[in-house]
């Protein structure tokens, strides 16, 4: 393991190469999942909304129960395909790209409100989330052993950053090749590829990265008596119960949540919604389709290279400021775009463009507080080894039913006003009720964001761990 320690230090870094290939591959399919499967199915497949809200119900629960369930397994089990984090990702990939191209090819040609579409999408959610858990989890438990340092970790970030600036590009190319999905043979040829090349960089980190931590499991069997070592084995809910109490227990730990919920609820809004709300509040004349795609791509580029430019802040700032700033960034520019107005197509560009940029920037930076509270948490219970997978799993927990609820939230409200008549429908076939339409899109698209950045700002200004940044090594790597 010292070659590993080493490496973090020299030249380029072996072990966050690595690590930074499964942000690569799950970039490139996890974008483009989340950005065309809510429009594949509303416009496409033409599902009724009664079976989306189904569907998105039973994916809210399910990923509710897999989170912690798969960190509660990595953590305690002994069986190395779990125990061990680049084991976990090396079995895990093929079957997470698999999982991803379930959703682009139907399985028969849906008729409206067909109920078997309703069955498509339910399967399609669950099995993408759980390998996407299954193998994320591992990839974000190896961002906290992998090194304590403050500096090794932002190493880490500017890495993953740069991989997943590469793996964004995919929802761009997407869109151009693609037509922004007109042309749906193109479409899904063009997801079988993303998914080949996807498992092929994650199959990379399987083979490479390595944990701290991975030894020290068969280091404390080989003191443990035979009767200790095949009941930690087992399932233990009392174990689990207890262990998500201590987990839960940390004040920081419940700040971090409650303002990571609102963070996954509004990027769940714009990815979900950017291309319908561009379609619907800017016309063609203004920003043809070509245009839409690089503002699309935009999107999903823009906030690697934000956050790889702001490396150097978070050296001597902290992450703790700069995701408070963005808060602060994102209320202030909804309240100018709701004072401007509608008519301002151009800035209503910007405005979406750079909203999905800030929260998505935000959003990377996550690991950053989650990895300082892991190293808290080890600290006090005097753990052996960190509790990394079920402390991203509770938090997943709790947060992951916000990327359900934001598009059956919206939807709804969408529908209330004529979407689901309209969407098919020209700009001109309905002016009133498009109007109507236009009107309610605008304020949900000024007033979502300003509400929940002000909720987040009122949740993270309490968070204890903000000098992290100064702190060379809050325990000796082991």
């Amino acid at each position: 393991m010292d070659v590993v320690r080493q490496s973090i230090n020299f030249g380029l870094n072996p072990a966050a190469v690595a690590y930074s290939m499964t942000t690569l591959g799950s970039g490139m399919i996890n974008n483009i999942f989340s950005f065309y499967y809510v429009k594949l199915f509303l416009n496409k497949y033409k599902i009724s909304e009664g079976a989306f809200h189904q569907s998105q119900v039973v994916y809210m629960v399910w990923n509710a129960i897999n989170d912690p369930l798969f960190g509660y397994l990595q953590d305690n089990s002994k069986v190395p395909c779990c125990s061990q984090r680049r084991l976990s990702i090396l079995y895990g990939a093929p079957l997470y790209s698999l999982a991803f191209l379930i959703a682009w090819f139907p399985w028969q040609t849906y008729a409206p409100g067909d109920w078997l579409s309703g069955v498509h999408l339910m399967v399609a959610l669950c099995a993408f989330d759980a390998m996407l858990t299954f193998v994320l989890l591992a990839q974000c438990a190896l961002f906290a052993e992998i090194s304590s340092h403050h500096q090794s970790r932002l190493r880490l970030v500017k890495y993953s950053q740069v991989a997943s600036l590469l793996g964004s590009s995919s929802v761009l190319f997407c869109g151009v090749l693609s037509s922004n999905m007109e042309d749906f043979a193109s479409f899904q040829a063009y997801t079988v590829l993303i998914a080949v090349l996807s498992c092929v960089c994650m199959l990379y980190t399987g083979l490479h990265s390595a944990s701290r931590f991975d030894n020290k499991g068969s280091e404390s069997d080989a003191l443990e008596s035979p009767d200790q070592t095949s009941h930690q084995s087992g399932f233990s809910f009392s174990m689990l119960t207890s262990l998500t109490w201590q987990i839960l227990s940390n004040r920081d730990f419940r700040l971090f949540v409650c303002m990571n919920f609102c963070q996954v609820f509004v990027l769940a809004f714009f990815n979900n919604f950017t291309m319908i709300f561009a379609e619907h509040l800017i016309p063609p004349d203004v920003l043809p389709s070509l245009a839409k795609s690089i503002m699309y791509g935009a999107g999903f580029i823009c906030p690697q290279l934000l956050v790889l430019s702001c490396q150097s802040l978070l050296h001597d700032v902290g992450y703790y400021r700069i995701i408070l700033f963005t808060f602060y960034m994102e209320a202030g520019m909804a309240a100018v775009m709701l004072a401007l107005g509608p008519q301002h197509y151009y800035f209503m560009a910007f405005f979406l463009t750079a909203n999905m940029v800030i929260i998505q920037a935000a959003f990377s930076l996550f690991g950053l507080p989650l990895a300082d509270i892991i190293d808290t948490d080890l600290q006090k219970y005097k753990r052996s080894s960190p509790l990394s997978s079920m402390v991203f799993g509770t938090n997943a927990l709790f947060t992951k039913p916000a990327q359900s609820l934001a598009p059956m939230m919206v939807l709804n409200i969408l529908n209330q006003f004529g979407y689901e008549q309209l969407k098919d429908a020209g700009r001109d076939s309905n002016i009133s009720a498009s109007e109507s339409l236009h009107s309610v899109m605008f304020y949900l698209v000024c007033l979502v964001p300003m509400c929940v950045a002000a909720l987040q700002a009122l949740a993270w200004r309490p968070f204890s761990i903000r000098n992290s940044h100064t702190v060379d090594t809050k325990y000796v790597d082991g």
